[in-house]
């Protein structure tokens, strides 16, 4: 392979040229995230949720090196059922792409693909941060220091509660990266609705948040990414006691099996999943279906105020 250029679906490619609303989608909760068989249905469920409220889903994946915006559902399968399929972050991109791997996108890797290829929205479940024992590991999640230049908005629920929260809103405030809150005052903790910190910005629609991007455009100052926090409704979030139990739990079980790097978060989701007996994973699904859904609204908003004529 010689051409290392982005490639594009079809679907994608014929919506960008247009100007109709795109969403991004990572495609590491597809191939790490969730478990099998689950895990491709979800794919398939979030795609749908983002056309349902009117935008074109874009997957972003690695098939043998080729990088593809707008993954098409032989492609989805592929990173859904083979072994091996690497986690990509920005800096994984060339040398995978060189050496013909598969490969699933992180929120970083994602983020800075969509934003290559035009697109201005992304959907996730909850952004990497800064690890706890992070003073000492200096581990970090490469999502911060991305999204600090990258210009695109994230949906998400927040930061993984199993990360070090109030730490990572520092981070983001010193990368100067821009966090509201939609509908809330507080930051979401993922799988909990209230992660435990205020947030300064609130917005209430998703024409709100487009006319936040138009404003970072406009002003032509701040190329940095905005932060969406969709937090979960009281009544469908992960029981707060099971939560704080399982955390610890799995904290426990982490330092017992000296687990480190990237291996951290997968190690810990898998361990929610089989000490909640499923709940956790009914719980991630929620979070990210309506964040799909809320980053297509938010997109057709975007592509309603570009295509909109002076009075």
């Amino acid at each position: 392979m010689t051409d290392f250029r982005i490639s594009y679906g079809t679907e994608v490619a014929d919506a960008l040229h247009d100007g109709r609303p795109v969403v991004a989608l990572e495609s590491t909760i597809v191939s790490h995230g969730l478990p099998r068989p689950e895990n491709l249905r979800v794919a398939r469920e979030i795609e749908q949720a983002v056309r349902d409220a009117g935008a074109v889903p874009a997957t972003i994946g690695m098939i043998g090196g080729e990088l593809v915006v707008g993954l098409d559902d032989a492609q989805l399968t592929r990173l859904a059922t083979v072994d091996g399929v690497s986690k990509l972050s920005v800096r994984d991109l060339a040398v995978a792409a060189a050496t013909g791997a598969d490969g699933a996108t992180t929120v970083a890797a994602t983020s800075a693909v969509a934003a290559a290829a035009g697109i201005g929205v992304f959907a996730t479940g909850g952004l990497g941060g800064v690890h706890r024992e992070a003073a000492h590991t200096f581990d970090e999640s490469a999502d911060l220091i991305t999204l600090a230049r990258t210009p695109i908005a994230v949906v998400c629920a927040g930061v993984k509660s199993i990360l070090d929260v109030g730490a990572t809103l520092e981070r983001l405030e010193t990368l100067g990266v821009a966090v509201v809150g939609y509908r809330t005052r507080r930051f979401p903790g993922f799988y909990l609705t209230d992660g435990g910190f205020d947030l300064d910005w609130s917005v209430d629609s998703p024409e709100q948040i487009a006319a936040v991007l138009a404003a970072r455009d406009g002003q032509a100052v701040h190329a940095g990414g905005l932060i969406v926090a969709n937090p979960l409704p009281v009544d469908e979030q992960l029981d707060p006691e099971l939560h704080d139990r399982t955390l610890t739990e799995g904290l426990a079980r982490l330092e017992r099996d000296g687990v480190t790097g990237k291996a951290v978060t997968p190690y810990l989701l898998s361990h929610f999943h089989s000490a909640t007996e499923g709940a956790s994973l009914a719980v991630n699904v929620r979070i990210i279906l309506r964040n799909a859904d809320l980053a297509a609204r938010i997109a057709v908003a975007s592509a309603a105020r570009t295509t909109a004529v002076p009075a």
